[in-house]
């Protein structure tokens, strides 16, 4: 199975102080076909204003991962952590048995931000955090893992069947991808132009991969995406407030 989403399609809301496209279902946002893609259930793509941002609020019983394009995010949480995430870095939440906190941008300008929430393999974990830079150069011309719960050498870890991976090709390259039995592979273009099984993948667009056995990426010009790889499994029972990202 593949399926297409084309950045035109994606769900946008434009609350002034936040610009955000929901990949799936969120807050005020429900589409019961569209709520998760295995174990990824949350894809955000947000653009905080300048002195804007998510005050003080719970999570829970989720893995949730950051990563920021553009600009800084101030975070601070109830285990006492406050950190500044900025470009090239990958922040990690273990939100567990509950944890509060806020995201703030501090800066002069729009900070542009996507925030990925995984389901975790257990159920009321001791919330943890874990925050890492990378270099660029990591991901040029090879998937390289940010973020993992499969215990893949140097990737933020977290606790969830799934992996992260960041990828920059120049134009004419190629890289392959071997997907698992019962995985489910999403792809979101960060930038670029890219052929992936016979479908031509540009800025914003995505892909979801269900059922292949192996999956071929060109770039048509420079280009940059994100891949998931995440455990098949069926998401029944949500309730409207797991559903609002509460």
């Amino acid at each position: 199975m593949l399926k297409t989403i084309l950045a035109e399609d994606r769900h946008f809301s434009d609350f002034s102080w936040l610009q955000t496209y929901w990949l799936f279902s969120f807050s005020n946002y429900y589409d019961p076909e569209n709520i998760q893609f295995g174990g990824l259930r949350v894809y955000n793509d947000d653009v905080v204003q300048a002195g804007q941002g998510f005050g003080t609020h719970p999570h829970e019983n989720m893995e949730i991962i950051t990563l920021v394009m553009k600009g800084a995010v101030t975070h601070k949480d109830s285990m006492g952590n406050a950190t500044t995430i900025s470009v090239n870095e990958v922040q990690r939440m273990s939100a567990g048995t509950g944890i509060p906190h806020s995201e703030y941008n501090d800066g002069d300008e729009p900070v542009h931000f996507h925030q990925i929430w995984f389901l975790p393999e257990e159920h009321d974990l001791e919330p943890s955090y874990a925050q890492k830079k990378f270099d660029p150069e990591n991901w040029k011309i090879t998937l390289f893992p940010l973020a993992s719960g499969q215990g893949l050498t140097g990737a933020v870890p977290f606790h969830s069947n799934a992996s992260l991976y960041r990828c920059a090709l120049d134009s004419g390259k190629k890289v392959d991808f071997e997907m698992g039995n019962e995985r489910k592979i999403f792809i979101y273009m960060l930038s670029g132009e890219i052929e992936v099984a016979g479908k031509t993948l540009s800025q914003n667009d995505q892909l979801r991969v269900d059922l292949e056995t192996q999956l071929h990426f060109e770039a048509l010009e420079d280009s940059e995406f994100i891949l998931i790889d995440a455990a098949s499994c069926k998401g029944f029972g949500y309730s409207m407030k797991t559903l609002q990202g509460k």
